[in-house]
């Protein structure tokens, strides 16, 4: 953890580091059996928290904010998700690895494990260190190296444009991607905080989360 902690001394790789520590062990995933699957998932999860954990003295405008706009957003992003999914190609087949019930039995408590570190991981872990890599360091990034003289509430077209579309084509669904990247850049810029844009996408995940359960929609996942 020391080591870490030295390592994420400079604003830039305390930013980027984290981020992509946690999106790397996403390519084991399955490679071990489907079982594995689960189970990469739940490490990457315990492994972001911790990460998280050590940014947060390190990168101050990790901060969640709570705002009218923020729930707004959060909430439209998750029924334009869902809304637009049938209306565009996607980047590859989607595919239902994630319906654990299939796989251990329907009302399995291990099912139902993963289907809760899932729904928490994507609405606790997952906003905090994707916000921080793409909205506070990405996108500044772009414009200048420098990238903490910039205020958040900096706007150019380049960075808005391209780390939007980065952010897309991370995305299985690229098109969602790349509005709710705009979404979401527009809170930042808009309310110059990072917060804002943190809780919106912990909604829109949490919504979208509840949604796959629900609906049986295991594609989204």
């Amino acid at each position: 953890m020391n080591f870490l902690r030295q390592l994420l001394r400079s604003p830039d790789k305390a930013r980027a580091i984290p981020y992509i520590l946690f999106v790397l062990p996403i390519y084991l995933g399955g490679k071990f059996g489907l079982e594995s699957f689960y189970w990469v998932y739940l490490g990457r999860t315990l492994l972001g928290a911790a990460l998280i954990w050590i940014m947060w003295p390190l990168v101050k405008e990790m901060r969640y904010a709570f705002s009218w706009e923020a729930v707004v957003v959060g909430v439209a992003v998750f029924a334009m998700w869902v809304g637009i999914d049938p209306f565009y190609p996607h980047l590859m087949t989607p595919n239902s690895n994630w319906n654990t019930f299939a796989h251990f039995g329907d009302g399995a408590a291990l099912a139902w494990f993963f289907v809760i570190a899932r729904v928490l991981g994507s609405s606790l872990v997952v906003p905090a260190l994707e916000e921080v890599f793409f909205r506070s360091f990405l996108y500044r990034w772009i414009v200048k190296p420098d990238f903490q003289s910039l205020p958040l509430n900096h706007f150019s077209w380049k960075p808005f444009l391209l780390t939007a579309v980065i952010f897309g084509f991370i995305h299985n669904e690229w098109l969602g991607g790349i509005l709710c990247a705009f979404a979401y850049q527009w809170l930042v810029i808009r309310k110059n905080r990072l917060g804002d844009a943190m809780t919106a996408h912990a909604i829109t995940n949490c919504l979208l989360g509840i949604w796959v359960v629900w609906k049986g929609a295991w594609q989204f996942w």
